[in-house]
């Protein structure tokens, strides 16, 4: 005889939140505002387990929504670097001194007026702690 394992039941609290926004693909631009302010209400609670799979669902929705509809385009290795250089609190000197890329060379990748190479990309990651793949597109 084979015994199949019954899913454990759902909490209440999952079927509340299905009552109050029906879990169905996102249509427009208005239902994904509403799918988005539900789901910053349900970030600023302690969830139980319902609730929890309940979000899970609802933002596994919106990114499917989002990204058939508003793909996220590739971040340039100009602004990769200026992020890096900005989280971390490093200027284009130190940084300059600190890779041994000269600071016209740093100045020139930040302004989109060179690429980098493939020595620069692996100085800079070894040194934000990156992987070099950072810098390229996807």
């Amino acid at each position: 005889m084979v015994v199949k394992n019954q899913p454990s039941a759902m909490p209440d609290s999952y079927f509340e939140l299905v009552k109050r926004f029906p879990l169905t693909h996102v249509r427009s631009l208005r239902h994904l505002g509403q799918a988005i302010a539900l789901v910053d209400e349900l970030l600023q609670k302690r969830l139980d387990r319902g609730a929890q799979e309940y979000l899970d669902a609802l933002s596994d929705l919106i990114a499917t929504y989002e990204d058939e509809h508003a793909p996220i385009p590739d971040a340039s290795e100009s602004d990769v670097l200026r992020e890096l250089m900005r989280s971390s609190g490093h200027k284009q000197m130190a940084l300059s001194k600190a890779v041994g890329i000269s600071q016209s060379t740093l100045s020139a990748i930040l302004n989109g007026e060179r690429e980098m190479t493939k020595s620069h990309m692996v100085a800079l990651a070894k040194f934000f702690n990156v992987p070099p793949s950072v810098f390229l597109p996807s």
